[in-house]
């Protein structure tokens, strides 16, 4: 939990005095003040209370940027308190009761369901993505201000309705959408990231016929390393058997909440039955989500509400899907996925180089974004399987080495020419060698934020360069990641590493040439300006941030 205490303008020495102070709409003074000396804004008037939930689909990079973006933003406000719960990839701390009762306004900066939403219903709310909670943190909290000023409030419901999970009245149904499949998938990589590291680990020790070794519950032997390559590659193996099950699941979880468990699970495992995949857990989850929402708006006898979740919903669910998916549509499913892997085993050439830089410019788009996880998701649909193909370890390793590019290469660039970034930029710059030798695209997200025209571009130019590199190269992956922690299990390490390299020093090179072309910022500000001197011998202002 990230938590922003009230900024301690202690005298009010930089508070402006507030002439009419009695006519502030939104200032409120607090009781049993003693002097102003703990509290914020002029006057001393209590700090406008927030709370925050930001969370993202991997529950990592963008989760807790955007808690520090609000975080920052309610500081640099000056009267407003802020307390932020990240609900991210290791868990997350509830908020106290009494901050959320306290609080004035609530700001979810999420892009999969926010868990336990209900603590916050009756109060101002404003609902956003989670890369507008760390590009627009300064005007989320203007808009929840206004909101509370307006008295605009969300109503009550019940935990589990509907209401909770398919989001606010106001979103489309894309943007549903986005958000229920983002819940599936952020819950199945912790499963690709264990599953593929283990098994990529099993073939580093055991060798590439490791797959054909006997069960080692009766042919383990503790001083031979083929025993333990074979250990780690069936335990990965048994990982990997969850992916369906657990995206189909936490689909349906996201549009339905808890009911939508058990139909989710069982249909993500059917899939896997009747050979539908990836594509069949996709389906078999949005097919739960709507069978429990459809049976949670039949009006029900009070006497039957106490067993509804517990067995008519479960029962009932579960039966409807299994029936579509092993009747109606898992077969056409079947074939799809089937034509889809044999169209993968079937590239080489020129469309394997395309394929590989159509992917790159995906994982570099937006930088951990919707876009990016689909290329990411299709990756790893790939190699989700105990003996993935050749093609499919390929594309693998293509989206791995392209996502690393962008935070490599601004590190790089304000390394190479740090008068062209700002002071926080060159800062920034540091820990994106480690984010991006990590395979943490979102380690370009600060350079992206502040310049997003000449990063965006720059970034796609060097992802689609290693892309096509990769793919020429043959390079394969079985780990979906790990970034150069696991160059020792990659196919042709030295040219992957050459590929990446190649990247890197394009979107560098590009992004320092276009920044080059514009004035560079003085020292210690935070922007730089694009707009030219003006021409005829005048002078130009500075605008006043």
């Amino acid at each position: 939990m990230v938590t922003t205490p009230a900024p301690g303008e202690t005298g009010g020495v930089d508070t402006p005095p507030a002439p009419g102070e009695t006519g502030g709409a939104d200032t409120t003074p607090a009781p049993g003040d003693t002097g102003g000396a703990d509290t914020a804004a002029a006057g001393g008037a209590r700090p406008f209370r927030i709370v925050a939930v930001t969370s993202c689909p991997t529950g990592i990079a963008h989760t807790y940027m955007a808690a520090e973006s609000l975080e920052n933003a309610g500081r640099a406000a000056g009267d407003v308190e802020i307390v932020v719960e990240t609900q991210g990839s290791a868990g997350f701390t509830r908020l106290d009761p009494a901050v959320v009762a306290a609080a004035d306004g609530v700001i979810f900066a999420h892009d999969v369901p926010v868990r336990d939403k209900d603590r916050f219903a009756g109060k101002p709310t404003v609902d956003v993505g989670v890369k507008a909670g760390i590009s627009r943190a300064a005007e989320l909290i203007s808009e929840v201000r206004g909101k509370a000023e307006r008295g605009e409030v969300t109503a009550g419901s019940a935990p589990g309705s509907p209401v909770e999970r398919t989001g606010e009245s106001g979103e489309g149904y894309g943007t549903k959408l986005r958000k229920w499949l983002m819940s599936g998938v952020s819950y199945m990589v912790p499963f690709v990231a264990a599953g593929g590291l283990l098994i990529a680990l099993g073939f580093a020790i055991g060798g590439y016929q490791v797959n054909k070794a006997p069960s080692v519950m009766d042919h383990f032997m503790w001083m031979q390393a083929d025993s333990w390559g074979a250990l780690f590659f069936q335990i990965g193996g048994v990982a990997f058997g969850f992916l369906v099950p657990v995206l189909a699941g936490y689909i349906a979880y996201g549009m339905a909440d808890r009911p939508g468990l058990v139909p989710g699970f069982v249909g993500g495992a059917i899939s896997l039955t009747i050979n539908a995949g990836f594509l069949g857990g996709l389906a078999a989850g949005l097919i739960a989500g709507g069978v429990v929402l459809g049976i949670q708006r039949v009006p029900i006898p009070a006497a039957l509400r106490g067993i509804m979740p517990v067995v008519v919903i479960p029962l009932i669910s579960a039966a409807i899907v299994g029936f579509l998916m092993f009747v109606v549509i898992g077969k056409p499913i079947a074939s799809a996925q089937k034509g889809m892997t044999d169209w993968l085993n079937g590239l080489t050439g020129t469309n394997a180089v395309l394929l590989g830089a159509l992917l790159g410019l995906m994982m570099c788009f937006d930088l951990g974004g919707p876009v990016n996880k689909v290329a990411y998701t299709f990756a790893t649909a790939g190699i989700a399987v105990a003996s993935p193909s050749d093609s499919a370890m390929k594309i693998m390793a293509a989206v791995m080495a392209a996502g690393m590019v962008p935070p490599l290469a601004m590190a790089l660039a304000t390394t190479v020419r740090g008068r062209l970034f700002t002071p926080t930029e060159r800062e920034n710059g540091k820990a994106a060698w480690v984010l991006g030798a990590s395979f943490i695209s979102e380690g370009a997200i600060p350079f992206a934020a502040g310049d997003p025209l000449r990063v965006i571009p720059a970034s796609m130019a060097g992802g689609a360069v290693t892309g096509a590199l990769s793919m020429t190269f043959g390079a394969t992956l079985r780990a979906p990641h790990g970034g150069i922690f696991v160059v020792p299990l990659i196919g042709s390490p030295f040219l992957y590493l050459l590929a990446i390299a190649a990247g890197v020093c394009v979107t560098a090179a590009v992004v320092i040439v276009l920044k080059g072309m514009r004035r560079p910022a003085p020292e210690g500000t935070g922007t730089v300006p694009d707009v030219p001197a003006p021409a005829g011998g005048g002078t130009k202002e500075p605008v006043a941030a």
